[in-house]
């Protein structure tokens, strides 16, 4: 799943940049397979599976459509690749396992993508990071889901950074995709999940993922309009423990202390259970232990309170804004150089 790539991985990446290498590892030894499953489907490039076998093939069910058509997981594979090379600024990583994951992926994108009359590119046909919008809860599949599209975006701006600082040639396809991939708004302005919302209840966070951790959405005003219109979509019960540590660390970085705190707190305490306090997927859950939402409360205290960020050039500290209940937070270890950082 994605859960791995996306909620587990950054943290583990900053905390433990050595462990997170195995799990890059996985997926770069798993690639052929991945090149299989694209070429079976009738693209290019490489199509991991949604649920990976050992030996890297889709472990879902045939009668499930999860496999299939939840795409985004190949963007979420490539972007953990490109956050390690990230983080570790290993140039000879990057050259022999991280940019052949990367560029598979892009080829994956370019495949994948359609080009339309007005000179958009779509990405059709999908299972979003939203899944109650989706087949089977919604009875068929979406075109350009805001999240599938937004990682792809990012997949293809990677891969082309990743050449430039290989020297390696890259597809002009990847720049063209990228730049004109679609996005639609509703008439109220927020971002529409995919072309055919309608306001229906959502089931985790997905347009509010392009703020973070994908960073393609970065003016203040938006952030706030999709946060606020997305946060009423989502029930109060019986939905992911993750979303919950994307809206404390975006409330973190937009300065409402109160709220972050609100629903870093909302995050894991509801979903613990006894004896040991093991953290469930959602509010009264009996399927612990629920390592995705782990990942999500641990980037909520890394990248939210403690200002931490994953930028091309490295890990970069900015102010952070610890709670009021809070007198400071120390961060030990962090990165390869396992600095140290502590918030007031």
């Amino acid at each position: 799943f994605w859960d791995a790539d996306t909620w587990i991985f950054p943290a583990l990446l900053l905390l433990h940049p050595e462990l997170a290498e195995s799990m890059i590892e996985y997926r770069y030894q798993r690639l052929d397979a991945a090149r299989h499953n694209a070429f079976m489907h009738g693209y290019k490039g490489a199509m991991y599976p949604w649920e990976s076998s050992g030996k890297g093939n889709e472990d879902n069910t045939v009668t499930n459509i999860y496999g299939p058509f939840e795409n985004h997981i190949t963007g979420d594979v490539a972007m953990a690749a490109w956050q390690y090379y990230a983080v570790t600024q290993d140039l000879e990583w990057l050259r022999q396992k991280g940019f052949p994951i990367l560029s598979a992926a892009a080829e994956y994108w370019v495949s994948r993508s359609e080009p339309n009359e007005a000179g958009e590119y779509e990405i059709r046909n999908v299972i979003g990071a939203d899944e109650w919008n989706q087949n089977p809860q919604g009875g068929k599949n979406v075109n350009n889901n805001a999240y599938t599209n937004g990682v792809a975006k990012s997949t293809l701006e990677a891969a082309c950074k990743a050449a430039k600082l290989l020297n390696v040639k890259s597809d002009p396809m990847w720049t063209t995709v990228a730049e004109k991939l679609r996005f639609r708004k509703l008439a109220n302005g927020v971002t529409a999940e995919h072309d055919t919302y309608d306001g229906a209840i959502t089931k985790q966070a997905d347009v509010c993922l392009l703020a973070f951790p994908l960073k393609l959405v970065t003016d203040k005003e938006q952030i706030w309009r999709d946060l606020e219109y997305y946060l009423q979509t989502v029930p109060r019960k019986k939905t992911p423990a993750m979303s919950k540590s994307i809206y404390s660390i975006l409330f973190t970085r937009l300065g409402d202390r109160e709220r972050a705190w609100h629903y870093f707190r909302d995050s894991y305490l509801p979903n613990l259970n006894p004896p040991f306090r093991v953290i469930a997927e959602f509010d009264g859950g009996t399927n612990p232990y629920f390592l995705t939402g782990a990942g999500g409360v641990l980037q909520s205290v890394l990248m939210g309170f403690g200002g931490l960020d994953i930028t091309d050039k490295g890990i970069v500290a900015g102010k952070g804004a610890i709670p009021d209940a809070w007198k400071s937070l120390t961060l030990k270890g962090i990165g390869k150089e396992k600095k140290n950082y502590i918030i007031k």
